[in-house]
């Protein structure tokens, strides 16, 4: 069975900023965005999200996806800035992530940075810190993944690393045409940039987010 390299329910403006490429990313700003709830929302309000803590919930289009999320992945790479707002070589290695004790990937996790550090686990998480370029940790994720797919969980920059590099094989873009950021690293300056690699379909939902579907022609 192939194992997928999948980006999955990653969301952007309408102007292709993503969560996380903002300018403004901070400790107190994980997102860099002054709402960052508007780019999830539609995830959010579905009965599938993991931190729903009341009953209820919509299903649908949008529940697939973030039921979806977690299916079949046994490994996940992240660029630094998705794990963390800290720069340069580590000044605190107490620093584990914007998760807390029980972080929500449950697969080991390599992290993308010149900076190495020990490996560490909370819960059923283990981040590893790796250098590399696309392949090379691709190579070391799918290892890890055991026959599973794995997921490119971000930000941007990380992305485009990984499509310069023609390593992707699936995505799904969530847009939310009603934000627009302005400003910031932008995913695309239109999806039909990648119409060359990949087939594409724009499925609406009633949340009005625009799910984009990508797959290796």
């Amino acid at each position: 069975m192939t194992q997928l390299l999948r980006v999955q329910n990653f969301n952007v403006s309408s102007d292709g900023i993503g969560a996380g490429a903002a300018e403004d990313q901070s400790l107190e700003s994980p997102f860099g965005l002054p709402n960052p709830g508007e780019l999830f929302a539609w995830a959010g309000a579905t009965a599938s999200w993991p931190m729903r803590t009341d009953p209820g919930g919509s299903r649908g289009l949008d529940d697939y996806f973030t039921r979806d999320f977690a299916h079949n992945i046994g490994a996940e790479i992240m660029g630094r800035n998705k794990f963390g707002p800290l720069r340069g070589p580590w000044q605190d290695e107490e620093w584990q992530g914007w998760w807390g004790d029980e972080p929500p990937f449950h697969t080991p996790v390599f992290v993308m940075t010149h900076h190495k550090r020990p490996s560490f686990s909370l819960s059923d998480t283990t981040f590893h810190f790796v250098d590399g370029d696309p392949a090379a940790v691709l190579a070391q994720a799918r290892e890890a993944a055991q026959g599973k797919d794995v997921r490119l969980g971000g930000g941007v920059t990380t992305i485009r690393q990984f499509l310069e590099a023609d390593l992707v094989d699936t995505m799904h873009v969530a847009v939310s045409p009603q934000v627009r950021l302005g400003s910031g690293i932008r995913l695309w300056e239109s999806p039909d940039e990648l119409r060359d690699r990949f087939h594409l379909e724009v499925v609406p939902s009633p949340s009005g987010v625009m799910h984009h579907l990508f797959w290796r022609r």
